[in-house]
């Protein structure tokens, strides 16, 4: 786990992160995508407590008053048919119950060959067995040995190292690797792929959907990321006018402790007996009380509104960047999430070792990102909590452009 900048966490509260000797940084990490509502809210701090207070610190699979609330509340936010909501840990966790609900509904309805589970290149779900191979870095799989055949990519349509954005590419690449369509029972892909922060075009993922629709294969969305106003839309699949068959969530669920929650259809949630998806954790009565004031704080401040407005100054400003310094490539994102590829030679090859000091010189400027990602570890990634001012958002901007000025015409990294 180590690798990132040196930081000692100490404090967190709002937009800001501090260390134990006083050192103080605007966070661009939100803790990974998970301090939607701030860091440090009191509400959110409040409602763990009076939880913690009551005594009912866990429930296993059994019925609690927050589970209960949280669902609901869910349920009640979410667009039809996503109306029933298992809850769980982490977003591995969430992800591995997707690709199981995906392939025993795809058995169930359409026999045993109806196994096979579609994702896309670059993307990441989680670290876990099922997650990683429904992942598409390469890399990360050589642990596994024996890969499941079942699990297959085809290319993520960025426009940038991916230049065909035609959904015709994914049908072709379908057939290019012998799957025949009715053996699909899902499709998986992160609302924007985490690595890079690129969005797939409006129109690729409307015609995913009718694919997935003619072809009785569930459509899942990873909203790990994109989920709870991050993208300036409360649901990051809003932006392509969709609604999948699943979604899965996490990080900015609960603002603080671990949570994550699968939605989908009835039909689909139902399909197993009962005590056949249990999870020691599920609903957790602290977690879901945490959730429970995140959520309020996003919907009753218009955190997903404030993004929208907020990113418009950060995605002006990067692209402006990106045309005045030749080792940036497309950026990609929206609302409060980009991702800054930083390339070399004005081509797509990643530059890691750029990235890495250009976020390294952004810390001593009192910027706070965590280490690159993506192809080659080469994006900056920017996704601030949502709370950010328009103040703050500058000032960052103007660490980011001034580390930026410097690392390259120092030569660390890519060519000028």
């Amino acid at each position: 786990m180590r690798g990132q900048p040196p930081v000692v966490w100490h404090r967190a509260e709002g937009f800001q992160v501090s260390d134990a000797w006083g050192n103080q940084w605007i966070d661009w990490s939100s803790g990974v995508l998970i301090a939607n509502a701030g860091h440090g809210r009191t509400e959110i701090a409040d409602a763990i407590a009076a939880q913690a207070k009551s005594h009912l610190l866990t429930s296993y699979c059994f019925p609690n008053e927050p589970r209960a609330q949280l669902v609901e509340k869910l349920v009640s936010i979410l667009p039809e048919p996503l109306k029933k909501v298992f809850l769980y840990s982490v977003g591995s966790e969430a992800v591995e119950c997707a690709l199981k609900l995906c392939r025993g509904y795809g058995v169930r309805n359409g026999g045993r060959s109806k196994h096979v589970i579609v994702s896309h290149d670059k993307a990441f779900h989680g670290r876990t067995l099922g997650a990683q191979q429904a992942g598409g870095i390469p890399e990360l799989k050589t642990w596994i040995v024996n890969l499941d055949p079942g699990f297959v990519q085809v290319p993520f349509p960025d426009g940038f190292r991916t230049p065909d954005t035609s959904f015709d590419t994914f049908e072709r690449t379908l057939r290019e690797k012998g799957i025949e369509p009715q053996n699909v029972a899902g499709v998986i892909l992160e609302t924007y792929q985490g690595g890079s922060a690129a969005f797939a075009p409006t129109a690729y993922m409307q015609a995913l959907r009718q694919w997935c629709t003619g072809h009785k294969a569930l459509l899942v969305c990873d909203e790990i990321q994109a989920g709870f106003g991050r993208t300036g839309k409360l649901w990051g699949f809003e932006h392509y006018g969709i609604v999948p068959d699943l979604a899965v969530f996490g990080k900015g669920i609960s603002g603080s402790l671990p949570l994550s929650a699968v939605a989908g259809r009835p039909d689909v949630l139902d399909q197993y007996p009962p005590l056949s998806m249990t999870s020691t954790h599920s609903g957790n009565p602290v977690c879901c009380a945490a959730a429970l004031a995140s959520i309020d704080l996003v919907l009753n401040e218009g955190l997903a509104e404030k993004s929208r407005q907020t990113g418009a100054i950060l995605h002006r400003r990067l692209n402006a960047m990106a045309s005045r310094f030749p080792q940036l490539g497309c950026i990609a994102g929206k609302g409060l999430m980009a991702g800054v590829p930083c390339i070399r030679h004005g081509g797509t090859e990643p530059d890691g070792d750029l990235a890495f000091a250009v976020v390294e010189r952004a810390l001593e400027k009192g910027v706070l990102m965590f280490a690159p990602v993506g192809f080659g570890g080469a994006t900056i990634k920017i996704c601030p909590p949502l709370v950010i001012s328009e103040e703050a958002m500058s000032e960052s901007l103007d660490a980011l452009e001034e580390s930026l000025g410097e690392v390259c015409a120092g030569g660390s990294g890519g060519t000028p």
